[in-house]
């Protein structure tokens, strides 16, 4: 219910039929979006915000329902065996890559062991993957995994995972993805014009939808572009000129040219996973101390500053996981900790940060109260530059912070990241299933593990080993409420900001573009249909 409550739908025609009539096939569309992809392997493409034109023709084993439920789509079946350490999917039968190869289970072992090769993979998803002990192919289409120890999670790391095809692994471009490598999906990408455009046309084979999805058979589309348009203002004159046919990524300013107006449709959804999050690391510079970090914490009024950057278009975030986790979601945490100008500054004091310089800043033993917050260039979006800059003005007025804001390419990210030098890292993810906590909140040292707060206190691994190792429901979201309360309220390490959300306008002439279920981003195209022409 959670879920269905935070997709909202307005505008003067339908999504699928009624007066439009029944779906038709053919025609061509196209989609401004925000992001451009930094790979096409959807393997190591870890922007969330494109996976929208990447699902077009990679496809996982199983899909989610708004509850977080499983049902078949590569897969049409799957078992665990009672002691948590074997996994077993039965693949579908007819199912063929688009180069031809059929979908084997030996072809599908191959994406998971690869994964497990750090010179393929350079580390991600590495967490799930440690639990791993093998992936063996029984015939050609059962394929089981055996666990080293009851991991939870892996279901929804192992159901969602994208398939590639089995002769992407010989190809040069395989790094960088591109037309070469083939998925499963209802579209074939044939094109791709760097700094432009996506461009994918129709799979006509294609008929093993999962099994919730809106039709079956081939997408009704016979062409999808994808034009990579950043500024926010930019795709919206795009879709209200008529360039584009939809757009993603709606600004809280330009919202109102949509929703309710009858030329257009506009839907919005609040994303499953972990809000966008201030993390302040606890091994480098001033937030290593934890009365620093807190009084980061008291300074900010998050729900002021959204408000004036979003005009009530974002939510505020508060915790590790989504609100709209209906899984692991914690709702004590509300309200636990905010805005407090009064105990920043005597928190400063304390901590020793009691003199100013002429620029207002706090001082100690001459050196300015700085944190230099890095984020990667490509991983910025929903005008979340404007937001730090407003979190930025209300750490200085409010307490005599330098938050310094750095927007970096993604190689010195990398670099910050591994030598440890960097003050905060803003960040939000998607994945579910407690493997975004786990990104989180497990030791730096851990392979694979986020953790840009650098905590690493015992507590913390304790309550992730114990989630991990049952699957009750009800206990794994205990055991992450007191992670919850420990790492924000008790220690600070991060301050959450707004839960991140997607927003779809589309003319009134296209059908059928909506929202994931349980994951709740942006789908593919394989249910839009256009009612022009």
């Amino acid at each position: 219910m959670a879920t269905a409550l935070a997709l909202t739908a307005c505008g003067g025609t339908d999504s699928g039929t009624g007066e439009s009539g029944p779906p038709r096939s053919g025609g061509a569309l196209t989609w401004g979006v925000e992001t451009e992809p930094t790979t096409l392997n959807p393997h190591l493409n870890g922007q969330s915000n494109t996976h929208l034109m990447l699902r077009n023709v990679f496809e996982s084993l199983l899909a989610r329902t708004p509850e977080g439920a499983y049902v078949p789509w590569l897969a049409g079946g799957h078992e665990i065996s009672p002691d948590g350490l074997t996994y077993t999917f039965t693949l579908r039968e007819g199912v063929k890559f688009t180069d031809g190869s059929p979908l084997t289970a030996a072809a599908v072992a191959r994406n998971f062991t690869m994964m497990q090769d750090v010179s393929y993979s350079g580390g991600w998803s590495a967490g799930p993957l440690s639990h791993l002990a093998g992936v063996t192919p029984r015939d050609e289409r059962t394929l089981v995994f055996s666990l080293k120890d009851p991991y939870a999670p892996f279901l929804d790391f192992a159901a969602g995972f994208p398939v590639i095809s089995p002769t992407a692994w010989d190809k040069p471009q395989l790094k960088a993805g591109g037309p070469e490598i083939a998925g499963t999906g209802p579209f074939i990408l044939d094109r791709y014009v760097k700094g432009q455009e996506l461009h994918f046309r129709k799979n006509p084979d294609y008929n093993w939808a999962p099994q919730n999805a809106a039709h079956q058979g081939p997408a009704y589309l016979d062409e999808v572009t994808y034009r990579f348009l950043p500024e926010s203002s930019v795709r919206t004159g795009a879709l209200t000129s008529g360039q584009v046919d939809l757009i993603e990524g709606v600004s809280g300013n330009d919202a109102s040219l949509f929703d309710g107006n009858p030329e257009f449709t506009y839907q919005r959804a609040l994303n499953n996973g972990s809000p966008y999050t201030l993390y302040w690391n606890a091994r480098f510079g001033p937030a290593a101390d934890e009365k620093v970090r807190k009084a980061l914490n008291n300074s900010v009024d998050v729900g002021a500053v959204l408000q004036s950057i979003y005009r009530g278009q974002r939510t505020r975030g508060w915790g590790i996981a989504s609100s709209v986790d209906t899984l692991f979601y914690d709702k004590s945490i509300e309200g636990a900790y905010g805005a407090d100008k009064a105990a920043a500054n005597r928190l400063l004091d304390e901590a020793g940060w009691t003199a100013r310089d002429s620029e207002g800043f706090r001082t100690k033993d001459g050196q300015r109260l700085t944190i230099e917050l890095v984020q990667a260039q490509s991983t910025v979006r929903d005008q979340r530059e404007v937001l730090l800059q407003a979190v930025q003005a209300q750490a200085k007025q409010n307490a005599g912070i330098d938050l310094k804001l750095s927007y970096v390419d993604l190689g010195t990210y990398a670099e910050h990241r591994k030598n440890n030098t960097f003050g905060a890292i803003a960040n939000s993810d998607t994945l579910t299933g407690g493997i975004d906590i786990e990104n989180h909140w497990y030791p730096p040292t851990a392979l694979g593990t986020l953790n840009y707060s650098r905590a690493t206190d015992p507590e913390l691994s304790g309550w992730l080993r114990a989630a991990a190792a049952t699957t009750d429901t009800a206990e794994r979201a205990r055991q992450y409420g007191l992670l919850q309360r420990f790492a924000l309220v008790d220690k600070a390490y991060g301050l959450p900001l707004y839960i991140p959300e997607n927003q779809i306008a589309a003319a009134a002439h296209v059908h059928g573009a909506g929202f994931r279920p349980y994951k709740a981003m942006p789908e593919n195209a394989y249910d839009i249909w256009v009612s022009r022409g």
